[in-house]
């Protein structure tokens, strides 16, 4: 028995089932839980969704009735990890990133969990655990949970939809070294169930508002930083900045790909005055110049090789000074 029909046996087995993803919700995160969920269904079984905060706006062109969110419902969030005897852990690796309040319901729960997660250096928590850190997406995983636990032919155009939304954000458009061969054959297997991807592509990119474009045009306009020395290009929004432009979450997640793609750039850094600290966001290409050491080192953070994430407690000015400081010991000079 693979590890994929040891899964599939808990879900037979349990009654209660909880999917959990990470605080500051993304399209893969979405996806896998929105797709483990049908999948569930399928089989004739029941769960429920509770993810920690609400996702980016542009995702919501998608049905996530069906996810409760401790910031709305905590009781109801409460009471489902209670019940629960079986709790999948999606899209992270360590108890601390579902938030504090979920992470404290999520270490108390004595039930069976189960971590299906593409990030490095996973806890050892979880009952089992899938953990492919050579995958592009955590929806990738789920697609092979249900292949290879001998119910592929399951595989719909509801279950598929959300793990190709997972996989299509992961990759960025497929564009990342993370895309395997697989990938592809997963994606054409999605797609041979009556996956609509054109019009995943629609929802997802065509719906700016004003004020997004706005405030990212003010953002590439006087705010954008380029080290020559180093090709790492930088831009710092400060919360009176993001206040001035209707600032909602989501509407700066572009923007280290789009400086990313200025000719020669190796690194494109982002970071954003939000809950009194600053949100960073690390990007690049290729081998030779990854971020997740950097992110680690020094920004409580950590990811992947050429996108991660990071956090800093200093002002906008000195958070700016450390990066600058940092950077020469991290990215070679021309």
């Amino acid at each position: 028995m693979n590890i994929y029909q040891q899964i599939e046996a808990e879900i037979q087995a349990a009654s209660h089932i909880v999917i959990t993803a990470h605080k500051s919700a993304d399209g893969d995160s979405i996806g896998s839980s929105l797709g483990l969920l049908y999948f569930i269904e399928k089989l004739g079984k029941s769960a429920v969704i509770c993810h920690p905060d609400k996702a980016p706006d542009f995702l919501y062109w998608m049905d996530t009735s069906s996810i409760l969110l401790m910031e709305e419902t905590p009781e109801k969030v409460t009471n489902a990890f209670e019940e629960a005897d079986l709790i999948f852990c999606l899209d992270y690796n360590a108890t601390n990133r579902v938030g504090p309040e979920m992470q404290v319901l999520l270490e108390q729960a004595t039930c069976k969990k189960i971590m299906i997660d593409h990030h490095l250096n996973p806890e050892e928590f979880p009952f089992l655990t899938v953990s492919e850190t050579t995958v592009c997406s955590t929806s990738q995983l789920i697609v092979e949970l249900i292949e290879q636990s001998g119910h592929g032919d399951l595989l719909d155009e509801k279950i598929g939809t959300p793990l190709y939304l997972g996989i299509l954000t992961d990759t960025g458009s497929f564009r990342f070294n993370s895309v395997q061969p697989r990938t592809h054959e997963i994606l054409a297997k999605i797609l041979a169930a009556g996956v609509e991807h054109h019009l995943i592509h629609e929802k997802l990119n065509d719906n700016n508002t004003e004020s997004r474009l706005r405030l990212q045009g003010y953002a590439m306009s006087e705010k954008l930083e380029i080290l020559y020395d180093y090709n790492v290009a930088i831009i710092s929004l400060s919360k009176e900045e993001l206040a001035k432009y209707n600032y909602k979450k989501g509407d700066t997640d572009s923007l280290a790909n789009l400086i990313l793609s200025i000719k020669g750039m190796k690194a494109a850094i982002v970071f954003t005055e939000r809950d009194g600290i600053m949100k960073i966001s690390f990007r690049s290409k290729g081998t030779e110049n990854p971020v997740n050491v950097l992110a680690t080192e020094h920004f409580n953070g950590g990811g992947h090789a050429n996108a991660s994430g990071g956090m800093s407690e200093l002002t906008v000015t000195k958070t700016l000074n450390k990066l600058k400081d940092l950077i020469p010991k991290y990215f070679p000079k021309n």
